[in-house]
């Protein structure tokens, strides 16, 4: 016969708070009896892979967040640390891509590069930047920062920056931001500048509004505009417009349609060929204007704004 196993004493009780990640297969610290995957690494699990709608709310500038991640190509943006800059990086910048699709690099002054565009492992994208940035602080110079799945409870963005620090981003041409000194760039990374240039398009971030961004394609220009209001609301406004015949932004131009990114809502409008940034700029703030007022409007949608408004919402698609 088997012998028996001694008898142990029950642990006491940990609160939800205290009990530590450990292995799948290896019993809760909890004291249930349980794995750990089968107890309170289920609800951890799900802590991580559920999806946060909008992972930049409450940070300064977060129609440009929604952007910077979804529609520009190159641009890059100085950040500021609530704590400050550790010792030995001299500045910590968001870019919207690096190269190889790397999510940070360490360069070898110290400065910290942290990419936007990429791939996250979680359902938080704020989550997973965060846990990024945290690792590229201190990573050694010269070296660049793999993905991973951010732990469970670990910071968010909206822990780690200053909040009264302006989001100001700046849009570039092309990458060459990538290497100050492109003359000794190894050749992969020279290869993948070349790639990166000949798939910009090119975008231009309007001085007179906030979150919009005009960009060139061979067939028309478009304006997509984030827009930080309740979406139904929103779509409420754009259909009193639409139906008034005052949608679009100036003569030749014309309100498509939206997307919905990360929680906010991006109408887009076509705009002619020859029409550039620099030209919509008036258009764009008389807009805004005429926005503000159907915002305003409480009285419920006619039977054309109703019409208008199924038009819009069949034409909305949804980017993440």
């Amino acid at each position: 016969m088997a012998k028996k196993r001694p008898q142990t004493k029950a642990k006491p009780p940990i609160t939800d708070g205290e009990i530590p990640v450990v292995g799948a297969r290896e019993p809760c610290p909890c004291g249930s009896g349980r794995r750990y995957k089968a107890c309170h690494g289920r609800a951890a699990a799900h802590a991580v892979t559920e999806l946060v709608h909008r992972p930049f709310e409450g940070l300064t500038g977060e129609g440009d967040w929604v952007a910077l991640r979804e529609l520009v190509p190159a641009a890059t943006v100085e950040l500021t640390l609530k704590d400050g800059l550790p010792e030995g990086v001299p500045s910590v910048t968001l870019a919207t891509v690096l190269p190889m699709a790397w999510p940070a690099l360490r360069r070898d002054d110290g400065s910290v590069l942290i990419g936007l565009q990429n791939d996250t492992a979680s359902g938080d994208i704020s989550r997973d930047l965060a846990d990024t940035l945290q690792r590229a602080l201190e990573a050694e110079p010269g070296t660049p920062v793999q993905g991973r799945r951010a732990p469970a409870g670990g910071p968010r963005l909206q822990d780690l920056l200053d909040p009264e620090a302006p989001f100001e981003p700046v849009v570039h041409s092309g990458f060459e931001f990538w290497v100050p000194d492109a003359e000794n760039a190894t050749p992969e990374v020279t290869a993948s500048l070349e790639r990166a240039n000949a798939a910009a398009i090119p975008t231009a971030r309007l001085a007179g509004v906030d979150a919009a961004y005009w960009c060139q394609t061979p067939e028309k220009n478009h304006l997509r505009w984030v827009m930080p209001h309740p979406e139904e609301q929103l779509l409420d406004a754009l259909a009193r417009l639409h139906a008034a015949g005052r949608s679009s932004l100036a003569e030749g131009t014309r309100l498509v349609g939206s997307f919905r990114a990360h929680g906010l809502t991006v109408p887009v409008w076509d705009l002619p060929s020859g029409m550039s940034a620099e030209d919509v700029e008036k258009p764009a703030a008389e807009f805004a204007e005429r926005l503000a007022t159907a915002l305003a409007a409480t009285e419920p949608l006619t039977a054309d704004e109703r019409r208008a408004r199924g038009g819009l919402t069949n034409r909305q698609v949804t980017l993440s």
